[in-house]
């Protein structure tokens, strides 16, 4: 299957959306936060990034979803800073310190073509919402020195649907988080009281773009919707409606990642709820839960 940006490139609808992307970086608007600076001038907003892509690493990587890692790995490439400021994140150091430097838009190409000559199955690009207009740039140039695999949109989940839109014929695989769902517990944890709302909108626009996840007779996922949930100690997270969400008003051919690995860390104080792991019992309620909606493409079940 041909990479979607391929016959968005070749129609001169990507060189479109290039342009529309950078205007918006003038009031920026390209997530939920809507700080309208003028990123152009390097003017800063909640997530703290300027006009050039900010890199904290990229290599292949053999820890994501099975659909994603096939043999090669999956070619991730971390972007510094975040939209989301999630007290626990496991990346607090590029997430909320910036790790990492700014490179080019030339360079950021190299990166995804050298990823591609490693072998990688996709091009995962991890929080990557507030530098879209900068990924489009750097894909442009990318597509003219060869690159042909997938696209993965691995965010956090808090995306607004006006940047979804820009990406629609360019994404081949997106891969959000669906982090809580109750607005008092995304504030107290990630700043963003208006998350569940937003989160919702943005994963059934995701899912009327690219549909159900399509894998193919070798194992890889060639486009399609991915969902991940992070299962929080002592049900923080809200895991039934989201996955009663997932069910009813997604798809229950919907390949989810329930994730076990949550551990303290962060700024998390240790009289906090989440100053824990969660239980083996925790996860399997989680398992259980959803197969009773009739969700069964979990991964690594």
């Amino acid at each position: 299957m041909e990479p979607s940006y391929i016959k968005s490139y070749q129609l001169g609808l990507l060189e479109k959306k290039i342009h529309q992307a950078f205007s918006v970086l003038e009031e920026c608007t390209l997530c939920p936060r809507q700080c309208r600076v003028n990123r152009t001038k390097e003017e800063r907003g909640f997530c703290r990034a300027g006009f050039l892509p900010r890199i904290a690493a990229y290599a292949p990587h053999f820890g994501e979803e099975r659909p994603l890692v096939g043999k090669n790995g999956s070619g991730t490439i971390f972007f510094s800073f975040c939209n989301l400021y999630c007290r626990y994140c496991q990346n607090y150091s590029i997430s909320h310190l910036g790790e990492g430097q700014e490179v080019s838009f030339e360079t950021l190409a190299r990166m995804m073509i050298e990823l591609q000559a490693l072998g990688c199955h996709n091009i995962n690009l991890v929080t990557p919402t507030h530098f879209v207009p900068q990924i489009l740039r750097a894909l442009a140039l990318a597509i003219e020195r060869g690159l042909s695999i997938p696209l993965v949109y691995n965010t956090g989940g808090y995306d607004s649907l006006t940047t979804l839109h820009l990406l629609e014929g360019i994404i081949d695989i997106y891969m959000p988080d669906f982090k809580y769902s109750d607005s008092r517990i995304a504030q107290e944890y990630s700043q963003a009281p208006d998350y569940p709302e937003v989160a919702r909108k943005a994963i059934k626009e995701m899912h009327r773009q690219v549909g159900d996840l399509v894998i193919n007779d070798k194992g890889l996922a060639e486009k399609g919707l991915l969902v991940r949930h992070l299962i929080l100690p002592q049900g923080l997270a809200g895991t039934e409606k989201i996955l009663q969400f997932i069910a009813e008003e997604i798809s229950k051919h919907t390949y989810i990642n329930l994730m076990d690995q949550y551990y303290p860390c962060g700024d998390i104080p240790f009289s906090s709820p989440l100053a824990r792991r969660i239980t083996r019992s925790e996860f399997q309620t989680a398992l259980q839960v959803a197969r009773q909606f009739g969700l069964n493409r979990l991964d690594g079940l």
